[in-house]
């Protein structure tokens, strides 16, 4: 369920960075937008995996 709840919210955070690197499609933000959505998939990758608390 954490796995899902991660997804989403990954999902919705990288809609909305998309949306704004391509309504402001200045060079300087899409890079900042792809480096955002890098750091957010590394933690995703690794923060979500099946551990048992």
């Amino acid at each position: 369920m954490n796995r899902l709840l991660a997804l989403l919210a990954f999902v919705t955070i990288a809609a909305f960075l998309m949306i704004l690197a391509f309504k402001v499609p200045s060079p300087d933000l899409v890079i900042i937008v792809l480096i955002t959505l890098c750091f957010i998939a590394y933690d995703f990758v690794t923060s979500s995996g099946d551990k048992r608390d």
